[in-house]
């Protein structure tokens, strides 16, 4: 059972991520993350040291929650090239799904971090770079199992998938428009199909 604290710290995590999603990490001020909690000052710094450590931890709830539901949702296959087939068929749908989250915590964060705060971005950063690493693994069991070309260069496959994609969440949310993530997932298929599948 989770200590009075500890129920706090979520309370405050849960409210504070969709603000510095929207918002960015300069726009959000202590009164907005007051203002959704219901919560005074004192009781939000007696959990959390600054609005930073705040911000952290609402990018890596957001992050784990998205990377928790790409995972379950590549457990419909046990085969390492249809996992990577499932990426863009997740994605198909992630404007939906982003929706709640105030948009793509990885993009909305990562632009807002950029040149603001380090220890933000940093996170970003590492997010991305492991994201990039389990495509990359993916490529390799593949390549392991003959499901892929033995020659496929897993890492810059692993970034050109995820730049498309990412490209592609991010006009999708400009726009407003989803069919430039469904667009994009046909393409990343293609690419899957032509530059991996033997």
């Amino acid at each position: 059972m989770l200590s009075k604290s500890q129920r706090t710290s979520q309370l405050i995590i849960e409210k504070a991520a969709p603000i510095f999603n929207q918002k960015g990490y300069a726009a959000t001020s202590m009164t907005d993350i007051t203002r959704a909690t219901g919560l005074t000052k004192g009781a939000i710094y007696g959990n959390f040291e600054n609005k930073e450590a705040i911000a952290i931890a609402a990018f890596d709830k957001s992050v784990n929650q998205l990377l928790q539901r790409i995972a379950e949702f590549q457990q419909q296959s046990d085969s390492p090239l249809q996992r990577l087939l499932l990426i863009p068929e997740f994605y198909r749908n992630y404007y939906d799904y982003s929706q709640h989250l105030g948009g793509c915590p990885i993009l909305n964060i990562g632009v807002d971090s950029n040149h603001q705060n380090s220890a933000l971005l940093a996170r970003v950063q590492l997010v991305i770079n492991k994201t990039q690493a389990n495509v990359a693994k993916l490529v390799e069991w593949a390549k392991a199992k003959g499901e892929v070309k033995p020659a496929a260069n897993s890492e810059k496959f692993a970034r050109e998938l995820y730049t498309r994609i990412q490209g592609a969440v991010f006009m999708s949310h400009t726009m407003n428009n989803h069919q430039y993530l469904r667009e994009a997932a046909d393409q990343v298929e293609e690419l899957i199909n032509r530059t991996l599948v033997v």
